[in-house]
């Protein structure tokens, strides 16, 4: 087992006998190997972390050190950001920004109404079925057209709402026949 005279490297550390990425280590035009790469990412995911870049100029760079060829194009990327993270003067609380999952997208609000309306027909013989119908259809397209959640609500309603003025119907038919047999 060979050991370097250097520690392992991390990108935050300076200075310090430590080795830093790319100074002096390679001549620019050097192809970037895969851990080269990596060590960029790492700066960059900590400058985002740090606040020091926004989001689309994040993704962009990043972009651009995955498809690096040599090493200038590497150190070029990363030579406006210091090689890592700041020191924090307290222990740190919350999770950089870099590592919360995705939001969740909202419900539409027309699907819940949809599935109220569809639930109250029970309650109110049917007089919001209607309703239940009109905002569920109303509400899958919007669905389909923002990528909002709530699509299960829509058609909890729909289905309701139709079972409902279905059923109306049914009952004005045969009041109908009804009257016209005994009328």
């Amino acid at each position: 087992m060979s050991h370097s005279p250097y520690p392992q490297w991390q990108p935050w550390q300076q200075g310090h006998g430590v080795p830093q990425p790319w100074s002096g280590q390679a001549a620019p035009s050097m192809l970037a190997s895969h851990a080269d790469r990596e060590r960029a990412v790492d700066v960059l995911r900590a400058g985002y972390g740090e606040g020091r870049l926004e989001r689309p100029e994040f993704d962009r760079r990043v972009a651009r050190a995955y498809a690096a060829r040599t090493v200038g194009e590497l150190t070029l990327l990363v030579a406006d950001l210091p090689q890592g993270p700041a020191p924090h003067p307290g222990p740190v609380t919350a999770v950089p920004p870099v590592f919360l999952a995705a939001p969740r997208p909202r419900t539409n609000g027309k699907a819940v109404g949809a599935a109220v309306c569809g639930g109250l027909c029970l309650v109110t013989a049917g007089l919001t079925g209607i309703p239940a119908v009109v905002l569920g259809h109303a509400a899958r397209a919007e669905i389909a057209r923002t990528g909002e959640d709530g699509d299960a609500l829509a058609m909890v309603g729909l289905v309701l709402g139709w079972l409902s003025v279905a059923g109306w119907a049914t009952l004005l038919a045969l009041s109908f026949l009804l009257a016209l047999a005994y009328g």
